[in-house]
């Protein structure tokens, strides 16, 4: 059996859209809830997220591991997994992270897109790599099982946190930069290093990041996600993710959101039961690393 899993999104969340979500067969969603939020803001909207999970018990519900994947599958819902785009809702304080790790945060990126605390984001003009703050909330990361997300930092922190953490780490919405030379688009290097370390990368459908913008064709971005997989899977063990948003949820936000994009919503998930990081999302929930993958333990 497989499943159809959205490896990142971010909307104006409504009924409306929970229900475009169930009708599309959407299996579980990681869902933003930081984006440059503080601690409290962000508990305030896993607080708006828990009373929607009160109001639509049959649509939707919080996902905390591999295992509600395939309970959404069963039950005809949707899982909902938390990720953090950003920091900023650990504020300074390492302890956050199993605190947040407990509220069900499952994903957090070290930057978005400028300087952190821990690492440095793409659109800076040094990248200085992990701070010392920043390998010390890896380790942690490692040890509550929280994804380390590097989608919006520079090359230099990405590859230190790859040799740094513990996990495998994910990459969730990027394109390589030989498609597409965006600064958020990843290196040869980059993605090599990911599939040595058994990492996994999500591929995205922001028009910035497409070859051609809005414009680029539906043949274009299957061409690169077959290509990429290809060239960098090195074995068996250790083989690079394709994962694919399968739907754009955009109800009104982000820049181009929703208009000529090659929206992947007929793409074919692959196996829960594929691991070793080559399931994408179904495989970062996993505990453990020697059980399996990128990720994190319920």
């Amino acid at each position: 059996m497989t499943m159809l899993i959205d490896g990142l999104q971010y909307a104006n969340w409504s009924e409306r859209i929970f229900r475009q979500m169930r009708d599309g067969g959407v299996d579980a969603v990681h869902v933003s809830i930081t984006y440059h939020e503080t601690f409290r803001e962000t508990v305030l909207n896993i607080s708006r997220w828990n009373r929607w999970f009160e109001d639509f018990p049959d649509l939707i519900f919080q996902g905390f591991s591999a295992a509600d994947v395939q309970l959404a599958r069963n039950s005809g819902r949707t899982a909902i997994f938390f990720g953090a785009q950003n920091p900023s809702c650990i504020e300074d304080d390492i302890g956050l992270v199993e605190v947040l790790h407990r509220l069900g945060l499952r994903f957090m990126q070290l930057t978005y897109n400028n300087q952190s605390l821990l690492a440095t984001g793409c659109y800076e003009a040094e990248d200085t790599g992990l701070t010392r703050m920043g390998r010390d909330v890896v380790t942690e990361m490692n040890r509550v099982g929280l994804v380390v997300d590097m989608s919006h930092s520079a090359e230099r922190s990405t590859l230190d946190a790859i040799a740094h953490s513990s996990r495998p780490i994910a990459i969730t919405h990027a394109n390589p930069a030989t498609w597409h030379p965006a600064r958020r688009n990843k290196s040869p290097r980059v993605l090599q290093a990911l599939a040595e370390s058994d990492g996994m990368v999500g591929f995205s459908l922001y028009p910035h990041h497409l070859n051609g913008g809005s414009a680029c064709t539906l043949d274009d971005f299957c061409g690169v996600v077959a290509r990429t997989r290809s060239a960098w899977t090195i074995s068996a063990s250790a083989a690079i993710c394709v994962r694919i948003s399968p739907t754009v949820l955009s109800n009104g936000c982000g820049s181009g959101a929703g208009r000529n994009r090659p929206t992947m919503a007929r793409a074919a998930p692959l196996p829960l039961a594929f691991r070793r990081c080559r399931t994408g999302f179904a495989t970062i929930a996993t505990s453990g690393r020697s059980g399996q993958g990128c990720a994190a333990s319920g």
